[in-house]
């Protein structure tokens, strides 16, 4: 975590990804909730996506934003939970380069205050990886609120002390991410 408190906010270029199989954005009040937290503290969205419970489409998505010299924090809602159809986590933790214990548990202590028990059918996490700080929620609107102001406003928000993560993002190193096919190539190139 990062100790380099500031007076003023460093606003961060935030990605939101929301794993349903059943919504659209008009139908994505977690996803708006989250979008409209990050705008009003100050931060720029830079990417929301509505993706389907699939591992593959998961992790290309995270990758891209991994990648992506713009995306500072990832915020996933969705996905958490035990449902056949729940892989989030199997999806993203193989990306990471560190995992951020404190997040879950902390999330999973003030969820308990709220749905008491029910609070240890959720899965989750946080991590980084290339310097982008990724924090996965349930997919209910309460659970994304419960998150963001009892963690990832304050976590997020470079006057935030003792420590936040505001610093270590914004030291994320330059990649070819502009020049992705150039680098990697593509598909019809042997």
């Amino acid at each position: 975590m990062s100790t380099e408190l500031t007076n003023e906010l460093k606003p961060l270029n935030i990605a939101i990804l929301t794993v349903s199989d059943t919504r659209g954005f008009e139908q994505d009040t977690s996803g708006q909730f989250l979008e409209d937290s990050v705008v009003e503290a100050g931060h720029r969205l830079v990417s929301r996506r509505i993706l389907p419970d699939d591992v593959y489409l998961i992790r290309a998505i995270i990758s891209q934003w991994v990648a992506d010299q713009d995306v500072q924090a990832i915020i996933i809602t969705g996905g958490t939970g035990f449902h056949e159809r729940d892989s989030t986590p199997e999806a993203v933790k193989p990306l990471l380069d560190k995992v951020i214990e404190g997040f879950g548990e902390e999330f999973r202590r003030l969820s308990a205050l709220e749905i008491r028990s029910s609070t240890i059918q959720s899965r989750s996490f946080g991590g980084m990886a290339n310097n982008t700080v990724i924090f996965c929620l349930p997919g209910s609107t309460g659970a994304c609120r419960t998150g963001w102001e009892g963690i990832l406003k304050d976590q997020l928000d470079s006057r935030h002390g003792p420590c936040n993560y505001s610093g270590l993002v914004m030291r994320k190193p330059e990649r070819a991410f502009g020049r992705l096919q150039e680098v990697i190539g593509n598909r019809a190139e042997k």
